[in-house]
């Protein structure tokens, strides 16, 4: 079993950053890729971006591309998401969330643990 526990949410301004963590614990070397997903109220989880824990390779959801940035230490085994330029359109509930399997994947049923979630809201 693999952990996860997110934190840094909060709420800002529009334009403003956060940068939110997510500390894996268990069986953290079963873990291929950490991503981070998140829900607004009344609508579907969506993926906002994911890395690969050998190599660092990235994706990220065209809405987030060029503002959010994904990062690892492995030493730590911690996952971060910087979080620059935020809108309104990006508060919702950001989940971090791991998968096993060698693939990356952009489905959230594809992804084997879960995080609580951490709260973040920009205001206007």
């Amino acid at each position: 079993q693999v952990q996860l526990v997110e934190s840094g949410g909060g709420l800002v301004q529009a334009g403003g950053s956060l940068r939110l963590s997510c500390v894996a614990s268990g069986r953290t070397s079963s873990i291929f890729h950490t991503g981070w997903f998140r829900q607004a109220p009344g609508k579907e989880r969506e993926f906002v971006t994911a890395i690969r824990w050998s190599g660092g390779s990235t994706t990220y959801a065209l809405s987030v591309k060029g503002r959010f940035t994904i990062s690892r230490d492995n030493a730590k085994n911690t996952v971060y998401l910087q979080m620059n330029s935020l809108k309104p359109e990006d508060t919702a509930v950001y989940y971090c969330a791991a998968r096993r399997a060698y693939s990356g994947s952009y489905f959230s049923y594809e992804y084997d643990y879960w995080g609580q979630g951490t709260q973040v809201t920009v205001s206007s």
